[in-house]
């Protein structure tokens, strides 16, 4: 048996999948950023010393990590509408993503939190710092540093999770190589383009958290010259 690929009539379709990629991203990008601070706070409850916010982020972090995205994504967009709450789809796609990687968020950056030695807090308090001056420059910055390609790996999978979108009717990259298969009667060929596609858009997504790590942690810009020049 033998198969002919034709990627023409696929690759003429190209505005419908630059329209999804588009909107894969803007999905994307803010529920990282929003998913990220979350996913901070979740942290900074789960080691907080108040026994009802160590309980309901525990709990938030347990379930939200073993139930499928899939599901979330339709309590999310199914449950507000029985509700009486009218949210677009693409709304209730970005809430979805959003509580999903908070949860992931939390445990890495706890994980990170938790790797910063006692002593370093002690000096910090020797030094006179303020209980918000010790969290920013002693815990999240080092901590943020420390678990940063744990972090942006996460990102990437949010982003490459955010085809489930399409099953509530999101016009993202998935979506638009299941409407041009549907036109062109080509499935093989379209969906090799959009996993292209998908691969061009995480090496994207990972080049820029880069970039943007080499920005804000300087030491780390700065063992990495010195790694370099040895």
């Amino acid at each position: 048996m033998s198969y002919e690929f034709d990627f023409a009539s696929v690759l003429a379709s190209w505005p419908q999948f630059l329209a999804g990629a588009w909107l894969t991203i803007q999905l994307s990008v803010p529920a990282t950023l929003i998913g990220f601070v979350a996913g901070t706070l979740l942290a900074i409850a789960r080691r907080s010393s108040v026994p009802w916010l160590v309980r309901g982020a525990g709990i938030y972090v347990e379930v939200i990590r073993n139930t499928p995205l899939l599901v979330q994504v339709f309590l999310v967009f199914f449950g507000l509408s029985s509700m009486g709450w009218k949210v677009s789809a693409f709304s209730a796609a970005l809430l979805s993503l959003v509580i999903n990687v908070a949860a992931y968020s939390c445990e890495i950056m706890r994980a990170g939190m938790d790797s910063v030695h006692k002593g370093q807090l002690e000096a910090a308090e020797c030094l006179g710092l303020t209980r918000r001056q010790v969290y920013w420059h002693v815990i999240l910055r080092p901590a943020m540093e420390k678990v940063y390609p744990a972090l942006t790996s996460q990102f990437v999978l949010l982003m490459l999770a955010s085809s489930i979108t399409s099953q509530i009717s999101v016009e993202e990259l998935t979506a638009a190589a299941a409407r041009v298969q549907s036109e062109t009667f080509r499935p093989f060929e379209a969906y090799i383009f959009v996993a292209v596609a998908y691969l061009g858009l995480s090496l994207l997504m990972r080049a820029g958290l880069w970039a943007f790590g080499q920005m804000i942690f300087t030491r780390r810009r700065r063992l990495g010259a010195q790694g370099a020049g040895r």
